[in-house]
């Protein structure tokens, strides 16, 4: 047996709070072997992101650890990092150890160019030459993928796109090759194809450098395609540990049985979506669609003369009343755009859009007064979309008092607490503040703020992507129930097709502004006719190792292909 790379031992981690201390790590013992990917998967709060820190010896002055986390470095070299100074810290990180974060943007300083931050890690670590710093830097960023690196390395972050940033931010941590790198939900915040292409980039790194990686995530695909060990993690303390096949095929704790079953996967909507369209009364298809864009086009205007960017290109679509309409494709393909364009925050630049009745084409002031009231938005970050000064019955009593449904919060906390019941929300939660509700929490609360004025569409603009795998399932059931008993009409934006397809009665897929596909989630889904669609299908993993290891011996549809299918 080789000695492992990391080994923890009996790790208790305790952070201190007004009303005495919280114990969020709860003696966990896990081993990683060189060249190995071990997942550690659970719910927000269950201790995996602490235990992960605590590896790099990132913790917070007011936390305690207790127990051992030691370091095998290539050299030989063993070390605690619980029980040492910040100065062997300093040397272990980067050069044992490394981290690759879950949002690169903020990973990123905005300031230096992607070399000089790539190179940092070289110059903490040693002496070393400007001219053999760059030579590493620009070799690193062509490991991973960046192309033209002589030239890309003099570059900001800004200048790359969210894949890129990742790649570079893996460049970061590659540069002084580590014998083990932590990536903390490394691709939550990416596109399927992007989050593909990482996921191809960690599998090659470990194979070529025999880095080992442990992989922070809530995303069980991600778990199937990558990881060679599984650890699930409940409340602190490690519930079950095993190879990745055992664990999905026969899971043995109760909580990882119940974890499985609240993926999404594709197909599961087809029987709803059928059943309700077999309810539909007499005559639907011919009522007045609630949204209907034709020949939609929405163009950004240029800066220092340059031209416009046209981010809507010509798409034409309707909803009709109750239904839902699930708008999917990777980022730049203007869902977000045109989520905002019928919401009335984005101008409509040539073509047609009603929304409610409303032409949105040139609408202003009283127009867009008198139909807002009519629509509802739910925000994909509830955290930035609260005031944190105001409570959460104060936020979702706002649109009452804004519209003069209510004359203050106090006059409608009656109406406030019928909407958090129905979000399966205590009263009581409406006395709290936003930062202390858990993410689940504040998305339901945020969407009883949406329906407060009982609205006739609901645009949801990527409501679930930031949950938990187990929130996101009881986000998406509360969502089904309330739109099957209220029956508002929806624009569901997302970029994952298993929970589009889980609530969505007809798909429309966009790419570079453009419409190219839109059906059932049985016609799109099932049988797509547009290459693009089945790119973003084979670029999803799926909760399944064997499933997923024979899509990834198949070649996946190049981008050329890609590329003809969307202009065919």
């Amino acid at each position: 047996m080789s000695t492992p790379v990391a080994r923890i031992d009996e790790l208790a981690v305790s952070f201190a709070t007004d009303t005495g201390p919280v114990r969020a790590v709860d003696g966990v013992s896990l081993d990683v072997a060189p060249g190995e990917v071990l997942a550690i998967v659970g719910e927000s709060g269950s201790g995996k992101t602490v235990t992960a820190k605590t590896v790099l010896g990132l913790l917070p002055a007011t936390a305690t650890a207790s127990g051992a986390v030691v370091l095998s470095g290539r050299d030989g070299t063993e070390t605690d990092v619980v029980h040492v100074s910040a100065g062997e810290l300093r040397q272990v990180r980067g050069r044992d150890v490394a981290m690759v974060f879950q949002e690169p943007s903020t990973a990123l300083n905005p300031v230096y160019t992607v070399g000089w931050q790539i190179t940092e890690g070289l110059r903490a670590h040693g002496r070393v030459s400007a001219k053999e710093a760059r030579r590493r830097a620009v070799e690193v960023l062509r490991t991973v993928g960046i192309p033209d690196p002589e030239q890309r390395v003099d570059h900001y972050p800004h200048q790359f796109s969210g894949g890129q940033k990742q790649r570079v931010v893996i460049a970061m941590a590659l540069v002084l090759n580590p014998g083990l790198i932590v990536a903390d939900e490394p691709t939550t915040a990416l596109d399927v194809t992007v989050q593909a292409e990482i996921l191809d980039l960690l599998r090659s790194l470990r194979d070529s450098t025999g880095t080992a990686i442990v992989l922070i995530t809530h995303n069980m695909g991600v778990v199937a395609d990558l990881a060679d060990r599984v650890a699930v993690m409940f409340h602190g303390k490690v519930v079950e540990e095993a190879p990745v096949a055992d664990l999905f095929a026969a899971p043995q704790a109760e909580y990882t049985r119940s974890l499985l079953g609240a993926v999404p996967r594709v197909g599961e909507g087809t029987a709803r979506a059928e059943a309700r369209a077999a309810a539909r009364p007499e005559g639907w298809a011919d009522a007045d669609p609630v949204v209907a864009a034709e020949h939609l086009t929405i163009t950004y205007p240029g800066r220092f003369r340059r031209p416009g960017f046209t981010a809507v290109d010509d798409v034409s679509l309707t909803i009709r009343p109750g239904e839902v309409l699930g708008l999917v494709g990777e980022s730049g393909s203007g869902k977000t755009t045109i989520a905002r364009a019928v919401a009335g925050l984005q101008p409509v630049t040539d073509g047609s859009l009603r929304v409610l009745g409303t032409q949105m084409r040139g609408a202003r002031g009283r127009a867009l007064a008198d139909m807002r009231p009519r629509l509802g938005f739910v925000f994909q970050d509830p955290a930035t979309s609260f005031n944190p000064l105001l409570t959460i019955a104060e936020c979702v009593a706002e649109p009452l008092v804004v519209h003069g449904r209510a004359s203050s919060p106090d006059a409608a906390r009656g109406r406030v607490d019928e909407l958090l019941e129905a979000v399966q929300l205590p009263r009581s939660y409406g006395d709290r503040y936003p930062h202390e509700l858990s993410g689940g929490q504040r998305q339901r609360a945020s969407l009883a703020r949406a329906l407060a004025l009982e609205p006739e569409l609901l645009v949801a603009d990527e409501p679930t992507s930031a949950l938990d795998v187990s929130v996101q399932a009881r986000v998406l059931e509360l969502f089904a129930e309330l739109q099957d008993e209220l029956g508002f009409a929806c624009l569901f934006v997302s970029h994952d097709l298993a929970v589009v397809d889980r609530l969505a009665d007809r798909i429309a897929v966009l790419y570079r502004g453009r419409l190219v596909e839109e059906g059932t989630g049985a016609e799109v889904l099932g049988s797509p006719r547009e290459e693009y669609t089945r790119r973003l299908l084979a670029s999803l993993p799926v909760p399944d190792p064997v499933e997923q290891a024979r899509r990834r011996a198949q070649p996946t549809p190049s981008a050329a292909s890609h590329a003809s299918g969307t202009n065919a």
